[in-house]
């Protein structure tokens, strides 16, 4: 009898423990390619644990973590991250701070998306690399910021120049972590939609969403993960799991739902 076939993200039995406490314990998780994640739950329920071991960048303490094939801990992490793109309000990526001293555009920002690397290595971009990045901006329906400095632009604005740059080195996974955390209204909305066109561009990609609010689930959402307390409160297609009793458990609050067209 045949197995799954392998999933973008698969982890079994995982806990991840430090000194103090438990961040994750006896997560079960399959992700599979081209579908698209939303990771639901309150504060210290895991969440950012959870998608720093999908982004290769920590290990389990105990159970297994395979992520695009590979497991964690059998291979070259390095190789592995040039396939996952990782994007976080929180982020204080050194190229942005160097960036921000040289007076930077967008466009320069989203180009060391190419390299991975913490400043611009010009001899690595050919034509076709500045074409792809002013492309990148064009998907995330920004093109027209391509020559403002990085450091001019707003919240919501650096927000969508992340994830081009993010989306520079093709990758097959794309990982959010509360990408709208501090965003207005309008500039929310701008990233939403345009997390939402990537299912239509890009039908390959896989991607994972963190947040903390029901509003700012793209419409685009194939499956939900509600973790509670370290654990997985309940995972599955999102029509089953983004239920009145389902996020009421996993957030210790009456909930009612109102599904929006």
């Amino acid at each position: 009898m045949g197995g799954l076939v392998p999933g973008a993200v698969e982890l079994s039995g995982v806990g991840v423990q430090v000194v103090g406490g438990t961040l994750l314990d006896g997560v079960d998780w399959r992700v599979g390619y081209g579908e698209h994640w939303v990771v639901l739950g309150p504060n210290g329920a895991g969440k950012t644990t959870l998608l720093s071991l999908a982004a290769a960048v920590r290990h389990p303490t105990e159970g297994s973590v395979t992520v695009l094939g590979q497991r964690l801990g059998r291979i070259d992490l390095r190789e592995l991250r040039r396939h996952i793109g990782l994007v976080a309000a929180s982020q204080r990526l050194v190229d942005e701070a160097l960036l921000e001293e040289e007076g930077a555009s967008a466009h320069t920002v989203v180009l060391t998306g190419h390299t991975g690397t913490s400043a611009p290595l010009w001899d690595r971009y050919r034509p076709e690399e500045h074409e792809r990045a002013h492309r990148m901006l064009g998907e995330m329906g920004c093109k027209e910021l391509a020559e403002r400095l990085f450091r001019v632009c707003s919240q919501g604005e650096r927000a969508r120049i992340r994830v081009a740059r993010a989306l520079m080195a093709d990758p097959v996974l794309l990982l959010l972590d509360e990408p709208f955390a501090g965003l207005d209204l309008p500039a929310r909305e701008d990233l939403i939609t345009a997390v939402e066109n990537l299912a239509t561009t890009r039908p390959a990609l896989t991607t994972v969403t963190v947040t903390h609010h029901l509003e700012e689930v793209p419409a685009t959402t194939t499956h939900a993960l509600l973790m509670r307390e370290s654990r997985v409160h309940a995972a599955g297609p999102v029509e089953r799991v983004l239920t009145e009793e389902n996020l009421s458990g996993c957030f210790g609050r009456p909930l009612r739902v109102s599904p929006t067209k």
